[in-house]
């Protein structure tokens, strides 16, 4: 599925606990997908090789987040724009290959740094006269906003992510840590509708018929949230291999196990935490 041409690559960031989740996010990637989007396909893990219909798998060693993406970015991906998902956002929309191929020429022609492509109440945005297939491309309001560094569906200049990864960064700090760098930079963030994150409403004012598309986030603490549901009684009509794919994501749910088959992990009592951190550091 790789287009030999295109300078724009298409990146699943996933981590080797979360394996469980790669057939899944394969199945409905290749469903709801437009394979005329002008992209280089890369599944990338840290150790453990895969095998995710018309993606290249790619490995980035073990290592905190942000240096396992960094190495990808550096060592691995050739193109100058990345658009990034991770393995448990799964699509149940069609996605329009025309807007990504729309999308990618003109972030190549304006070096635009990061368009976000999900729609969110945390973003404040404000209107221009660009339009692609409908939908505005609005430029985010950074003072106003929230998450302006975030590891939902984004259209990244690659350098410029690539600055954005700080060593030894766990996901949740280099949001944190990322929105204040950002916000400090100031550097103009793009957005457009495309993907209703979670069923989220769209936050701009996009021209009649723009069709979006959409996806959830299955995953949630390392176990199953309830949006696997939906994505469960598709598969229950599915082939044989795709019923049985089913029956284990209903046997996780229902268990809360974590996405590595391990039992929930049980929450230490706040007291106990703080008897155990004593005991700790007292060395008894």
């Amino acid at each position: 599925m790789n287009t030999p041409t295109t300078n724009a690559a298409l990146l699943v960031h996933a981590c080797d606990r979360y394996e469980f989740l790669y057939k899944g996010f394969g199945y409905f990637f290749s469903r709801y997908w437009d394979d005329s989007a002008p992209c280089n396909y890369y599944f990338a893990t840290e150790e453990i090789p895969c095998a995710v219909r018309g993606f290249t798998n790619i490995r980035s060693g073990k290592g905190e987040w942000s240096d396992r993406l960094r190495t990808l970015l550096q060592k691995a991906i050739k193109e100058e724009y990345v658009l990034y998902f991770q393995e448990d956002m799964w699509l149940d929309k069609p996605v329009n290959g025309k807007f990504i191929q729309q999308l990618i020429a003109l972030a190549q022609q304006h070096k635009w740094n990061q368009v976000k492509l999900h729609s969110s109440e945390v973003y404040k945005t404000k209107e221009t006269d660009i339009f692609i297939e409908g939908f505005n491309v609005t430029v985010v309001d950074n003072a106003a906003s929230d998450f302006l560094m975030s590891h939902q569906v984004t259209l990244w200049r690659k350098d410029f992510l690539i600055t954005q990864l700080p060593e030894n960064e766990h996901p949740w700090r280099n949001e944190r840590k990322g929105t204040k760098r950002l916000k400090k930079l100031n550097a103009p963030i793009h957005h457009a509708d495309l993907f209703a994150e979670n069923g989220k409403p769209a936050i701009n004012n996009n021209r009649p018929g723009a069709v979006r598309s959409e996806y959830f986030t299955v995953s949630w603490n390392a176990m199953l949230s309830d949006d696997v549901l939906p994505y469960i009684a598709m598969l229950q009509k599915g082939n044989e291999e795709e019923q049985a794919y089913a029956k284990a994501l209903q046997t996780h749910y229902e268990n809360k196990l974590t996405h590595d088959g391990k039992p929930k992990p049980r929450k230490e009592d706040i007291f106990k935490k703080t008897k155990n951190w004593v005991r700790r550091k007292l060395g008894k």
